[in-house]
């Protein structure tokens, strides 16, 4: 981790800043655990379902794929034009900034899987040039798909009609225990500022309960 930023994150061995929000339903348990000298209610979070997706090399993409990692999802179609492209130029740049990073992925999965095969994907992956090989693009069954995107990740994903397709414009930053902990509308400048950030910041609170290296 670069000098600077790790003294951003942690002074003297204390975190500066607050953990992300976890989004999504929750349950509040009976067990409790210690924080300090108070005893803490356990609380059980949203996490995205098990799904099992392939990319645009034929890999099959399972949240084992993602194990020790953190992610950032969105949805797309390969024919989709004006969202999609500022879509695409926002990840690309976050991808890039993290192009020599291990720990940090990048998921793009098609709300069009009847004509978004393996074989288009890699075509507009060609295209597209992703800055690293952790930029995934992947495709599955319809049904599976809109499933994860309405009861994984919590937003819209259907087909409304021929070439017409309702899909959320945000960005959802995934913790390594499939947790939501943010969502970006990847057409505003300012939110991928914010995503920026906190990505870091995420990328603190892993390594520092995992002793992961980012690179």
């Amino acid at each position: 981790m670069p000098g600077f930023l790790y003294y951003l994150l942690v002074s003297k061995g204390k975190n500066r800043y607050l953990n992300l929000p976890v989004y999504g339903p929750k349950t509040v348990l009976k067990t409790t655990h210690k924080v300090g000298h108070n005893d803490v209610p356990d609380t059980l979070y949203h996490t995205l379902p098990d799904f099992k997706l392939t990319d645009q090399d034929g890999n099959t993409v399972t949240p084992k794929t993602f194990s020790k990692k953190i992610f950032i999802a969105n949805f797309f179609y390969t024919h989709c034009k004006g969202l999609c492209d500022q879509m695409n130029t926002s990840i690309n740049q976050l991808a890039t900034g993290y192009a020599v990073s291990k720990m940090v992925y990048f998921v793009s999965i098609s709300v069009d899987p009847q004509r978004d095969s393996v074989k288009a994907l890699k075509n507009y992956a060609n295209i597209i040039k992703p800055p690293s090989a952790r930029w995934l693009f992947l495709t599955g069954d319809t049904a599976s798909i809109y499933s994860l995107a309405h009861n994984g990740f919590l937003v819209n994903a259907l087909q409304a009609g021929k070439d017409n397709f309702i899909y959320s414009d945000k960005l959802m930053l995934i913790d390594e225990d499939m947790r939501i902990r943010g969502y970006y509308s990847g057409a505003s400048t300012s939110d991928m500022i914010k995503l920026g950030d906190e990505i870091k910041v995420l990328i603190k609170e892993e390594v520092l309960k995992n002793d992961t290296p980012m690179y």
